[in-house]
């Protein structure tokens, strides 16, 4: 945790001078908003597509310049020693920069307020006493409601000055959460910024474990990129992944609190929704589905169509008749298929590849033909007829049907990938009719999307974030990896949070599936969420779900954190609703996080007892801060107080014991400030006792 000198009691000129630079930075920041809302561009563009191009981008960058009452405009300050860049004087004094979530100027064009991403802010996140990057003093300012009421100072370059904890940083990480995700500029930690700051053309994987900010860090990955390559990627588009539509709803305003509106968000799930899903696969079909040997089986049923030409194409052109022989036409086929481009390029190569062989004959009879020339003979019938012969089209959705419904496709297509058990289990037990009454899973639906790249490339984009990525199947990060092929990507998970049967062993078999083999990985130990006395409970299941991770620490002390309580099981669901009232009585959102199964159960509890409740991603607030939330949707979710229904039921709710054990796990680490864990049944062995004392 970064130093600081003691909290000083702000005298009146100092805090007063820091107020009124607060108004006149926002004065700044209308006026600049003002400056966009009064372009006229009626006359700027040459047609009504360029001005309804023009019209947006001001939009967003009047949304942008926005003035947020409840986010403060800047958090820190900067003196230096010396004027960045250059040298001063002896007994001059260096340049003093205002810290914030974006860039506000003068009339002059001076800067009032320094982004956050510029490298001049960079020393905030990163000097420290040891190394203080020409930093005389680093200020932090606490607010109250919008109010800026006090500032602490680290003199970084006076070696008398006694080191202490900041207390303005440990309240603003510690400040109850109600409502969305928020930004964590103003706490960002240097192992946190060196991610965060991590150039665009690396792929980084970060191992986070709970409470350590490996999502903010992800999402500020983001708003630095945009900041530091905007064009690039505002050619070449951002997308984040996450893992359901609570998680995406839950973070979808950080980016835009931090002036960046143009950030796509998306499930794997959405991105490959080419087939709508009805339907659902076993565990053990959907293990198979998401193999990457599928990837072969599937190139072998889109190819499965080629055939060598056993006759020659005659082409007729006026009183001239061109023959290509068999064994020419068989040569190109062969050639294409060796080179192994898609199929659908292949399938568009190919009549231009015969048009050529005809002109070749057509020069060297003394004719002169051209392109025009080349592309009539492509089109010819005769040679249609052939391409479509040997190298006919497509349909991706339909070569999956028929691999999912036809035992012999399938088996040819699959021999010496699959054995005959594993083919028996992907197969449909009802085969569809067609496309309109197929029951697709989510499973079919990346088969899919994989057959679909394989006839005509995705299209990439400059760069993706995945969250939550141990959960995904090698097929699922093959589909994530075409979104990111010629760009970079930034890898976000914890191992030990890996809670479906096919959950990654480990990051090096994830990115090597994703297409990023050898990728940089980092590893988020240090928490600043969880308290030590609940990330250590948590921890005791390691051992079991990912003996080769390292425990997380944290720097939260919060005597009396957890309590672990049994009851009847008559009364479980009385004890719980309790617990909720009791974890109500302090301030912040509370999370109810119980088995799938116990869910409607605990809804009745809550209704009877006349305690209103929130499902997962409806947006908490003061007047509603209970959340009921499923374990399966747990992931990712934070709160301030969590009470925890019967982890056995957690563990029981899942398909195998290590999976249900990691998904407990996730449960008992999304607590900031307290958990209380209530249970009917016997804690699962790996937990161990508990002689904790009520929740404080």
């Amino acid at each position: 945790m970064p130093t600081h000198a003691p909290v000083q009691e702000p005298t009146p000129d100092p805090l007063r001078r820091e107020r009124d630079h607060l108004s006149s930075s926002r004065s700044a920041l209308r006026a600049m908003r003002h400056d966009v809302e009064a372009l006229d561009i009626s006359d700027v563009t040459g047609n009504w597509v360029n001005a309804k191009v023009l019209a947006a981008q001001i939009d967003d960058r009047i949304k942008a310049l926005a003035d947020l009452a409840d986010t403060p405009l800047f958090f820190g300050r900067l003196d230096y020693q010396h004027a960045p860049g250059g040298e001063l004087a002896e007994g001059a004094a260096g340049e003093s920069f205002y810290i914030g979530r974006r860039h506000v100027h003068d009339a002059q064009g001076d800067p009032m307020v320094i982004d956050w991403r510029a490298p001049v802010s960079q020393p905030f996140y990163r000097a420290s006493r040891t190394e203080p990057m020409d930093v005389a003093l680093r200020r932090r300012f606490g607010y109250t409601g919008g109010e800026l009421t006090a500032y602490e100072d680290e003199h970084l370059s006076d070696p008398t000055e006694t080191a202490t904890s900041s207390r303005l940083l440990q309240t603003e990480i510690e400040r109850p959460r109600v409502g969305p995700m928020r930004d964590i500029v103003a706490t960002i930690q240097p192992e946190q910024d060196e991610i965060v700051r991590a150039g665009i053309t690396g792929t980084v994987c970060v191992q986070g474990a709970p409470g350590t900010g490996k999502t903010a860090v992800g999402l500020h990955r983001v708003a630095y990129l945009l900041y530091a390559h905007r064009d690039r990627l505002a050619r070449t588009g951002t997308l984040v992944i996450g893992p359901n539509a609570s998680f995406l709803r839950y973070i979808e305003q950080v980016l835009p609190a931090l002036g960046e509106l143009q950030v796509k968000q998306a499930t794997v799930d959405d991105l490959v929704a080419h087939v709508p899903v009805r339907g659902a696969d076993s565990a053990e079909a959907a293990g198979i589905k998401g193999d990457a040997r599928m990837a072969e089986v599937l190139r072998r049923a889109v190819r499965s169509g080629i055939t060598m030409p056993t006759e020659p194409v005659v082409v007729v052109r006026g009183s001239r008749r061109w023959r290509v022989p068999a064994y020419e036409l068989r040569e190109i086929v062969e050639e294409l298929a060796a080179r192994e481009i898609r199929y659908g390029a292949a399938h568009e190569a190919l009549p231009q590849r015969i048009a050529h062989a005809v002109l070749v004959q057509m020069e060297r009879a003394g004719e002169a033909p051209d392109d025009r020339v080349q592309d009539a003979v492509a089109r010819n019938s005769a040679v249609k007829a052939a391409v479509r012969a040997c190298w006919p089209q497509v349909d991706p959705a339909k070569v999956v049907l028929r691999l999912l419904s036809d035992p012999e496709f399938l088996a040819s297509c699959a021999d010496g990938v699959l054995d005959a058990e594993e083919q028996k289990r992907v197969l449909w037990a009802k085969p569809a009719r067609g496309l309109a009454s197929a029951r697709w899973s989510a499973a079919d639906a990346v088969l899919v999307d994989e057959a679909n790249d394989l006839v005509r490339r995705t299209s990439s984009l400059g760069h993706v974030v995945l969250d939550e990525a141990q959960d995904l199947s090698p097929m699922q990060y093959r589909a994530v990896g075409r979104r990111c092929s010629t760009g970079s990507a930034t890898i976000l998970g914890d191992l030990a949070q890996g809670t479906t049967p096919w959950a990654t062993g480990s990051w090096a078999q994830a990115l090597e599936h994703l297409g990023k083999a050898g990728a940089r990985v980092e590893e988020l130990t240090r928490g600043f969420r969880v308290p030590r006395e609940v990330i250590a409970y948590a921890s005791r299941l390691l051992p079991s779900i990912a003996p080769d991770l390292a425990p997380a620490t944290s720097v939260r002390e919060s005597a009396g954190a957890l309590s672990v309580r049994a009851a009847d099981p008559a009364g479980l669901d009385d004890a719980v609703v309790a617990a909720c009232v009791d974890a109500l009585g302090f301030e912040g959102s509370v999370g109810l996080i119980a088995a799938d199964a116990r869910v409607p159960a605990l809804g009745e509890a809550l209704a009877a007892a006349g305690l209103p409740w929130l499902s997962p991603g409806e947006e908490t607030s003061a007047q509603a801060r209970l959340t009921l939330v499923p374990a399966s949707l747990a992931k990712g979710l934070e709160y301030d107080y969590v009470v925890l229904d019967d982890p056995a039921a957690i563990v029981a709710g899942e398909p195998d014991p290590r999976t249900g054990l990691r998904r407990l796990y996730v449960c008992l680490t999304r607590a900031v400030s307290g958990l209380a864990v209530l249970h009917s049944s016997e804690l699962p062995d790996a937990l161990g006792s508990f002689g904790g004392g009520p929740t404080r």
